[in-house]
């Protein structure tokens, strides 16, 4: 098979939005609408520049650049690099940070409301065993996914999320237009919702889920590398497509909401008053479905993504199989007994490795030109990782700040464009783009020696 049906295109894509749209993506957009009010509309976009358009722009980027996953695109700076990195990036996203997450979210949102105080202990143990449980039987069939997730589970979490929307649609809250936007949405809305989208860290979602994409779509049949990159651009657009609908239709209804409610602390009870208002005692029950199904997508692809990279980062260790049981097991502890301070652990390496993911991304747009050559990849994963250990440096317990070395690196991050905006990481990546082509003006095209 030279490329995908249209049907298959479709299926592939659902998957793939499936396992990325998890509970925060829900949760950031309510109260961004809630906040913004009047400036609905450039906030909303400014989300979707770096929530969407990022993430689909470095699934293009997997796809043009020929790599069979995240390892094989890091291996063309150093393979010791693709090791630590792969590493850093699937226990982050994995069973340390947003893995057990999906659990302890769904059970919180889902869950915790119906149960007494006295009682929400064992029953949580109870839900994130099922959870995981779940997310472990349908995550040994990798191949299966598309089924599972694709035609599935994505569908009935759009059904559910269409008979809110859909409901506030036709009976809105007030107009959004007469609400004043608060804070930084009065005076930079469009900035403001870009660097909200950012914070959803999607491009490290997608660079994590690529080699599931990719192997499914091997699966299917498609092995030509030029049919393989454009199947993944069309994915892309159809992911594209979803996000930005239920992003704006998201963000729209925190944004109406303001008729009737008040801006609430958080999107999770913004989400749950928005319920309630229009479904009653019921609209507890609906939000507890829409955010359970959510986590529950995120997870199994979570699953399958984490076991498949370390099965294949560390050939003759364990089958995919047993790092399946490994991932699902392990975050069912986390979640239950240490997910405060998992999470306080993860940040600084979520904010690490999430610089070097984008300039991953960017070096493989500029080396399509120049035939892969190393250099391109190398200089910016170099200087990106300098202004990476900054970013994670800033988020460090203030005991590790406030040491030697720590206080010499964040006046050095300090020095940095874009430092005060969690950006640091901007000005380092397109200068090593601009030295590695510099060098190749002097020196010529060096192709990799793997190159496809």
């Amino acid at each position: 098979m030279n490329k995908l049906t249209r049907a298959q295109y479709f299926f592939v894509g659902s998957m793939l939005f499936g396992m990325m749209f998890g509970a925060g993506n829900l949760i950031f957009p309510v109260h961004m609408g809630q906040m913004a009010g009047a400036a609905f509309w450039p906030a909303n976009w400014g989300f979707i520049s770096t929530g969407v358009f990022m993430p689909v722009i470095a699934l293009i980027a997997l796809g043009i650049s020929g790599a069979d996953s995240v390892q094989d695109l890091a291996n063309r700076v150093h393979p010791l690099f693709s090791k630590v990195f792969v590493v850093m990036l699937y226990l982050t996203i994995g069973p340390c940070f947003a893995l057990p997450r999906t659990a302890s979210v769904s059970f919180q949102v889902g869950v915790a409301p119906f149960i007494a105080p006295a009682h929400q202990f064992p029953v949580m143990v109870a839900f994130t065993g099922i959870f995981m449980l779940i997310a472990l039987l349908l995550g040994l069939k990798p191949s299966k996914l598309v089924v599972y997730i694709g035609k599935f589970l994505n569908p009935v979490f759009l059904l559910f999320l269409a008979f809110l929307v859909g409901t506030a649609l036709f009976h809105p809250m007030g107009d959004l237009t007469a609400f004043a936007p608060q804070g930084a949405y009065a005076v930079q809305p469009y900035l403001t919702g870009f660097k909200e989208g950012y914070n959803t860290m999607d491009v490290l979602a997608v660079i994590a889920f690529a080699i599931v994409v990719i192997q499914t779509i091997q699966g299917i049949g498609v092995t030509d590398r030029v049919a393989m990159a454009k199947d993944i651009f069309k994915v892309g657009l159809i992911v594209m497509a979803f996000m930005t609908l239920i992003y704006t239709a998201i963000t729209w209804l925190g944004a109406s909401s303001l008729g009737k409610l008040a801006i609430s602390a958080n999107g999770g009870i913004a989400l749950a008053e928005i319920a309630q208002y229009y479904f009653g005692p019921a609209g507890m029950l609906l939000q507890a479905i829409i955010v359970t199904l959510a986590c529950l997508k995120t997870a199994i692809g979570l699953v399958t993504s984490c076991s498949e990279a370390f099965a294949g980062a560390f050939p003759g260790s364990l089958s995919y199989r047993k790092y399946c049981y490994v991932m699902a097991g392990f975050s069912f502890v986390v979640a239950n007994v240490g997910l405060t301070q998992i999470i306080a652990l993860a940040i600084p390496v979520l904010m690490f490795t999430y610089p070097i993911g984008i300039a991953l991304i960017l070096s493989t747009y500029v080396a399509y030109f120049f035939r892969n050559d190393r250099r391109i990849y190398c200089w910016p994963a170099v200087l990106t990782t300098l202004a990476a250990i900054g970013d994670a440096f800033s988020v460090l317990p203030a005991g590790i700040r406030e040491t030697r070395i720590g206080s010499l690196i964040l006046k050095f991050h300090a020095m940095l464009p874009l430092a005060d905006s969690g950006m640091a990481w901007v000005m380092p990546t397109l200068l090593g783009i601009l030295i590695a082509l510099g060098l190749i003006k002097m020196t010529g095209v060096r192709p990799l020696e793997n190159n496809r």
